[in-house]
């Protein structure tokens, strides 16, 4: 299985500036952001601490929905 970063670096550079893009494109640049793990618990945990934007929560939660369907 793929990471979730991985998964989410589709969403990366989208034209359109929406929820996803801007979590992908934070995800990219943040150094420290867990790219290996496929851990809810952890990537939830560094988002809450680390948290880019107020919607970036509610945004990982549907984008793992989708991420857990393909996996």
């Amino acid at each position: 299985m793929k990471s979730f970063y991985q998964f989410m670096m589709r969403y990366r550079g989208n034209k359109q500036l929406d929820h996803q893009r801007k979590l992908a494109d934070w995800m990219f640049i943040d150094h420290d952001f867990p790219k290996h793990s496929s851990s809810y618990d952890e990537i939830s945990r560094y988002l809450e601490w680390n948290i880019p934007f107020p919607e970036a929560i509610q945004t990982f939660d549907q984008l793992w929905d989708l991420y857990q369907e393909e996996g």
